[in-house]
């Protein structure tokens, strides 16, 4: 019973979140079905049981229809019915988190209803909504666009087809809509042609670029900063369309919802990770910069929480830079966002880098030594730093033991990719060379370099030639 649809939406419900559901249901302009009011009270009553518990549908049944057999194909219309309610329950919360959304719709309604007591009241409430709204993203543009369009049907309802119409203001903010839109979609794949090879046809895109870069729009802060963004990609080389696109980050990034917001930074994120990447490492300063940059303006804490992965970027660049007491006052500050089931491992796993850095290599090994992460990325990069730090304080036996039971445990998770399973290999390999080179032996030194340059994405490779430069 637990993998339908139906159960598992009001499982990912928090306790609000589900009572605030039973009052829609038990509204009769939302629902007027006894049936699926007392089909959900048993739902969450069985979960507040064993979650790993199987609760068959004939048990509902019974609760339902204690004197009817089990009829299983009313039973899965119970469950449809009740999973519509669940869905026109998410859209009436979305709906209502959109105000200016409502009052959008209630200009439409109003005009198609000719209800004209109300014509007045909803545009002036509509267009100071709209003054109101913070962010300015391209939706922002098309809310304006349904509201000039509005306004134009209104006047064209009441008769007044002598007056100078607003078809400037609706064709303006459908184009920064479209324009906006077009960018950002295209930004994406321009992004994702770095890892993958899919092919799109985009039509119009070289009209729109050649008409924006006439007009420029830098009053529009979607177009402004997808247009930079196409730039930087594009143009990768002239690294002042990077530097454009961080002022307009400086100047716009709140203008943006959250998540959003977080998508256009990680744009430029990416932008300095390929400059890191070619041997640029004063973009590692920049990288540093800009998620300092989303923490003062609390981007990244969405909804209460922020995502392990970019906890854990964050550890590591501010690491890279030298930045120990800020390092370590941003995880102790910002440890209680992370989620709960992952707080505590993504805690360890990013003091254990702390103290690597730190030299404390006790400690490390006391943070890492007896814990196995359910996450396999951490696993593996626990597992490193771990060998790591046994190479640094000479531990010759665990060292080996480590790296036996590490190049085990890549063989034998097939859920790693082989790209993956490659690129760590490669290190246990080199680590292992490494303790067979005598300091001095400019021959093996040398050819232990040159293979090194020439292996592609070996795990840890910054430090591997580190260690190597050290044995000269």
């Amino acid at each position: 019973m637990q993998n339908l649809k139906v159960y598992a939406v009001i499982q990912q419900f928090s306790k609000v979140e589900q009572n605030r559901f039973r009052k829609f249901l038990c509204s009769p302009y939302f629902n007027a079905n006894q049936d699926l009011i007392d089909l959900y009270d048993h739902l969450v009553d069985s979960m507040a049981g064993d979650p790993e518990q199987e609760v068959p549908k004939e048990a509902f049944w019974e609760k339902l229809n204690p004197d009817k057999p089990y009829d299983d194909v009313r039973m899965r219309k119970y469950f449809s019915d009740l999973m519509k309610q669940l869905e026109g329950y998410i859209a009436q919360e979305a709906f209502q988190e959109n105000p200016l959304h409502q009052a959008t719709y209630l200009m439409d309604a109003v005009i198609q209803r000719k209800i004209s007591k109300l014509f007045n009241n909803t545009l002036k409430s509509a267009r100071r909504l709209s003054d109101q709204q913070h962010y300015r993203p391209a939706n922002y543009y098309y809310h304006q666009y349904q509201i000039e369009k509005n306004y134009y049907r209104l006047n064209r309802s009441l008769g007044k087809r002598d007056i100078e119409t607003n078809v400037e203001e609706i064709a303006n903010n459908l184009d920064r809509f479209y324009l906006a839109e077009k960018l950002k979609y295209y930004c994406d794949v321009l992004s994702q042609q770095y890892s993958v090879s899919f092919e799109y046809e985009i039509l119009f895109l070289e009209e729109i670029i050649a008409h924006i870069k006439r007009y420029r729009y830098e009053e529009v802060p979607p177009i402004a900063v997808y247009f930079q963004i196409y730039l930087a990609y594009t143009e990768g080389d002239n690294e002042a369309h990077y530097f454009k696109l961080k002022d307009l980050l400086e100047k716009h990034g709140l203008e943006f919802p959250k998540e959003e917001a977080q998508e256009i930074y990680t744009f430029a994120i990416n932008y300095c990770t390929r400059k890191i990447n070619k041997g640029n490492q004063s973009f590692l300063r920049e990288y540093f910069d800009l998620y300092k940059d989303l923490l003062k303006k609390d981007i990244l804490i969405v909804e209460g929480e922020m995502e392990p992965g970019l906890f854990r970027n964050i550890v590591v660049v501010g690491l890279r830079l030298g930045e120990m007491v800020w390092t370590e006052q941003f995880i102790l500050d910002y440890q209680h966002y992370l989620p709960e089931a992952q707080r505590e491992n993504t805690v360890s796993f990013n003091l254990s880098q702390l103290y690597f850095y730190k030299r404390d290599y006790d400690m490390v090994i006391e943070t890492l030594r007896h814990v196995e992460y359910e996450d396999v990325i951490t696993n593996l990069n626990a597992k490193t730093l771990l060998l790591t730090t046994y190479f640094e304080i000479d531990e010759i036996e665990p060292l080996y033991s480590l790296m036996e039971s590490f190049r085990a445990y890549l063989n034998r998770h097939k859920d790693i990719s082989s790209r993956r399973r490659r690129s760590f290999l490669q290190f246990i390999r080199f680590v292992k060379k490494l303790t067979k080179t005598m300091p001095g032996d400019s021959k093996r030194i040398e050819s232990l370099r040159e293979e090194l340059k020439s292996s592609k994405g070996v795990a840890s490779s910054q430090w591997i030639m580190e260690k190597i430069e050290e044995l000269v």
